[in-house]
């Protein structure tokens, strides 16, 4: 698996994922560069818009699926109700299959909304890496330092340079880069992998380093300015290493520090307004498990709120925007569900529920009947070893009775018969 900072992830489950979100982000970019809307943040929004409608329809059953459990909530508490404070075996296994049948009845899965959570996790990891790697993935960005990194390797001492600018711009790549490695891709890389993630300043340090390539360093700076930022943030830096750049500068940048603190708050009230929107379909909120929801739904927009100032700031743009795709969705959701035939509903999976019955009984039945037989097997392996025991035990005592004299036999018979003589 290759570690370079800017080299597509090769991981054996998230890498190929992050390839492929990749890949629909460098067409979405192309497209928009097409019209003359070339900026990766954008290119963010628009990528977060199409990934939620090709997720629209888990998305849609997920919602079902929390309406129909609000509507299934009475007969649930009669279930509970029912069995309530009974422990024993055939109690509990009675209550599992009447509940199961009451999820069958109405169409949903006692999982849930885990699948949900799912797919989602892992696309958020991959997002992760394309966005600290977006050069890797859209071929247009990488190639706006292709001119720049041929000037650079062809100036002689360009690798003692070009550590000295990394170096003095502090960054932290995942593995120390050798800028004088034989290997000329990786050089080329390790290049990469400095230029995008340099501050301003580190821009003028590298003009003056590479003096004869000023107008090249000039227009590739500003080339990546013009994609790379979302006002002043840089989207591929984390707001709080943006507010440290704001505040240890020479002269206090107030305007960064303040845009930079503006991700993980909106972040975190877009997530409540798509929290709150979600529950105004809500109404049971008494029992155990609404109680663990509000808790949720306090906790989940705290931890992103505390986790987006540690991602890079185009992260917490897609969670920005994703919490807004969720609004609108959610609206009409809720109109729409407003609406639900229930009876319609229960009539259209009488037939699966029936099927989903027939076959729990007989899996049921099929446990029984091995349990039952395996126990009969025991039994029956026990006696037998009882009635061996008893065939050993006599023909032990036909041995001993018959002994000649003088033999070990004859004398243990002498033993036992003292013994017994003694014990009366």
């Amino acid at each position: 698996m290759s570690e370079l900072f800017l080299t597509a992830y090769n991981g054996s489950i998230l890498g190929p994922i992050a390839k492929g979100l990749g890949w629909i982000m460098d067409r979405i970019y192309v497209l928009l560069a097409a019209i003359g809307l070339e900026n990766i943040a954008l290119t963010i929004v628009v990528f977060t818009v199409v990934i939620y409608l090709l997720m629209f329809p888990l998305t849609y059953k997920q919602q079902k699926f929390s309406v129909l459990q609000r509507k299934m909530q009475p007969e649930m508490k009669a279930i509970q109700e029912k069995y309530k404070g009974k422990k024993d075996q055939a109690s509990m296994q009675a209550q599992q299959n009447e509940t199961q049948a009451l999820y069958d009845k109405y169409g949903v899965s006692m999982a849930g909304s885990c699948g949900y959570m799912l797919i989602q996790m892992p696309i958020l990891f991959a997002l992760y890496r394309v966005f600290y790697n977006v050069p890797a993935y859209i071929s247009s960005v990488k190639g706006i330092f292709s001119k720049l990194v041929t000037g650079i390797m062809a100036t002689d001492g360009y690798a003692d340079s070009m550590q000295k600018i990394y170096d003095a711009a502090k960054l932290r790549l995942q593995i120390t880069p050798d800028f004088g490695a034989s290997d000329k891709t990786v050089v080329s890389d390790f290049i990469v992998d400095t230029l995008y993630k340099l501050p301003n300043d580190g821009w003028d340090m590298v003009a003056s380093k590479f003096s004869g390539l000023s107008d090249l360093v000039q227009s590739t700076h500003e080339a990546l300015d013009k994609i790379n930022y979302l006002f002043v943030l840089n989207i591929s830096d984390t707001p709080l290493n943006l507010i440290k750049d704001g505040w240890f500068a020479s002269h206090k940048n107030f305007g960064l520090i303040v845009c930079a603190l503006l991700v993980p708050i909106v972040s975190y009230l877009s997530q409540m307004l798509n929290i709150k929107l979600a529950q105004t379909a809500s109404s049971d909120q008494n029992d155990a498990m609404a109680q663990q929801m509000k808790t949720m739904n306090i906790m989940m927009p705290l931890m992103s709120f505390f986790i987006a100032f540690s991602v890079p700031v185009g992260l917490g743009l897609y969670w920005i925007a994703g919490a807004v795709v969720r609004v609108i969705q959610q609206y009409f959701l809720n109109k729409h569900f407003e609406k639900i035939d229930l009876e319609s509903i229960i009539e259209a999976n009488k037939e699966k529920a029936a099927k989903k019955a027939e076959k729990r009984g007989i899996r049921q039945a099929q446990i029984y009947n091995a349990a039952n037989m395996n126990t009969k097997k025991t039994m029956s392996e026990k006696a037998n070893l009882v009635n061996a025991s008893d065939d050993v035990l006599k023909k032990a005592e036909e041995f001993r009775s018959n002994a000649s004299d003088g033999s070990l036999a004859s004398k243990a018979n002498l033993v036992k018969q003292f013994n017994e003589q003694n014990n009366k």
